[in-house]
């Protein structure tokens, strides 16, 4: 009984002393999308090192498991989101804590790609356009193809846009909606498809290109991607330091060079 004890109570030391090992770990482990997030993470390495900071990067491709671990603090940051997506991920879950962002690094516009046909300028009646079926990113479809004026749309709608909502459609275009993932192998069998950037990026579409929203686009003020903590983190001077490196001008640069206008760096 004696040696049960023994062994229990070395147990609870060792258990004990990691416990506390790891609270007095200053690293700060960022879950991140492996594309593009995780890739900026990468390059802002050296810089963060520079600064003092202890980052782990933990790369994720779930969009629910980061903020789960950032709530329950598997996990210190993440950067895999824009805002709107997380204040409804705070509205429809039950959560300890509550997360915000810390700051806007970078923008995944859509593109309008080319698919039969690449001259926007010169759109063939009745040509087929597709766009992202989920709602939000449907309605930035409208609102690009609005903004180049292939379509008029009810822009009291904003965001929350829908085919119904097209005015003007002097070329009969039709909007085929499709699984944002399945745009960029359908574009044969369309004349342009509007595509995330990262949909673009994965599916090496990127030379089909001909425009895409801009960095001072309202879609960009409202989708830029963010560096999200619990807001009792907001005041952490590391994390401010965090989102202050990955707005410098390196980062920046590195995020305009590597995906040539898929990702658009953020003021």
């Amino acid at each position: 009984m004696k040696k049960i004890l023994l062994i229990l109570t070395a147990f609870l030391m060792l258990t004990t002393g990691c416990k506390k090992q790891a609270a007095n770990d200053d690293t700060i482990i960022i879950g991140a999308s492996p594309t593009p997030h995780a890739e900026i993470l990468k390059f802002a390495m050296p810089y963060f090192e520079e600064a003092g900071i202890k980052i782990k990067i933990h790369e994720m491709n779930d969009y629910i498991i980061p903020n789960t671990a950032l709530d329950s603090n598997d996990i210190q940051a993440n950067y895999m989101q824009h805002e709107p997506y997380l204040i409804n991920f705070n509205e429809k879950n039950k959560l300890q804590n509550k997360l915000v962002s810390a700051g806007k690094i970078h923008f995944e516009p859509l593109g309008i790609y080319a698919g039969k046909s690449n001259d926007l300028k010169n759109i063939k009646n009745g040509a087929i356009i597709g766009i992202p079926s989920d709602p939000t990113n449907g309605a930035r479809a409208l609102l690009l193809l609005d903004s180049l004026n292939i379509l008029k749309i009810n822009k009291d709608k904003g965001f929350e846009a829908t085919e119904l909502d097209i005015i003007e459609n002097p070329n009969n275009i039709k909007i085929k909606a499709l699984e944002a993932a399945q745009l960029p192998v359908s574009l044969p069998d369309m004349d342009f498809a509007v595509i995330n950037g990262n949909y673009a990026l994965g599916a090496g579409v990127l030379d089909k290109v001909i425009t895409t929203e801009s960095s001072d686009s309202k879609s960009a003020e409202t989708f830029g991607n963010i560096i999200a903590v619990k807001e009792k983190d907001l005041q952490d001077e590391r994390i401010k330091k965090i989102v202050e490196i990955l707005k410098s001008e390196p980062v920046k640069k590195f995020i305009s060079d590597k995906y040539k206008g898929v990702v658009l760096p953020l003021n």
